[in-house]
């Protein structure tokens, strides 16, 4: 397992390029709620300017956030959020079941990319990309003003922007969306103890990346995401009751 993983970790030669990196970001702001349901894009001009791209860049970017499902452009008017989860692969599976059973089901996917994510990211992730990572860590613990779990996956994501793998980020993404519909606010944020366990957990995760050691990032990650898995299934028993 050890010489697998010495073989998947080398760095790519080159990070996510102008376009991709728009997506990323416009997608993190979607996500997080910074970009609500409804809320108008900025202008391609304007979008241009205060990235320094190309018009070329900024339509690539917003076509692809239009086939993933986040944006809708109206003809003459502008280009807006959307009030869906977008369709596809990562779509609830079983639309009957309660908002419980589908956050197990994806924490289960989730353990299958993250572990080696966090692993990658130990490896690959560049001081501003640790920086990033910091500031989402931190946004975290304020659970106060913004749901728990929305700040909770920035932190994720930010990891899978670390490996450098637009397939990790892509996929978390789409996993983002999924997993945010399926919390119902009473649960997202959870008691007190609770945050201060999950807070703790993520700390581990960042350390370990933070000081490039691959496997206790992917013992941390493990660690971590089983433990959302014991909660997440907790909250399933007590949706059932």
């Amino acid at each position: 397992m050890q010489r697998f993983a010495q073989w998947l970790l080398p760095p790519p030669e080159k990070r996510l390029n102008l376009a991709q990196q728009l997506v990323h970001d416009l997608s993190k702001q979607i996500l997080s709620g910074e970009l609500p349901a409804g809320s108008k894009l900025p202008t391609e001009e304007a979008v241009t300017k205060a990235r320094g791209v190309s018009r070329t860049v900024v339509r690539e970017a917003m076509s692809r956030l239009q086939a993933e499902g986040l944006v809708e452009t109206r003809r003459g008017i502008g280009t807006f959020v959307v009030d869906a989860i977008p369709a596809g692969d990562f779509q609830s599976a079983s639309p009957g079941m309660g908002g419980a059973y589908n956050a197990v089901a994806i924490i289960e996917l989730r353990l299958c990319l993250e572990v080696e994510a966090a692993a990658i990211a130990a490896q690959r992730a560049t001081p501003e990309q640790l920086a990033a990572m910091r500031a989402a860590l931190d946004g975290a613990v304020d659970t106060q003003s913004v749901p728990c779990m929305r700040t909770d996956f920035e932190f994720h994501l930010q990891i899978a922007q670390c490996t450098g793998n637009s397939f990790f980020i892509d996929t978390m993404t789409h996993l983002g969306h999924t997993l945010l519909a399926a919390a119902p606010p009473a649960v997202s944020g959870g008691d007190a103890e609770q945050r201060a366990l999950e807070a703790r957990e993520r700390e581990q995760v960042h350390a370990a990346i933070t000081r490039k050691d691959a496997g206790a990032a992917r013992a941390a990650m493990r660690l971590h995401l089983m433990n959302c898995l014991t909660r997440a299934h907790q909250r399933d028993k007590d949706f059932y009751k």
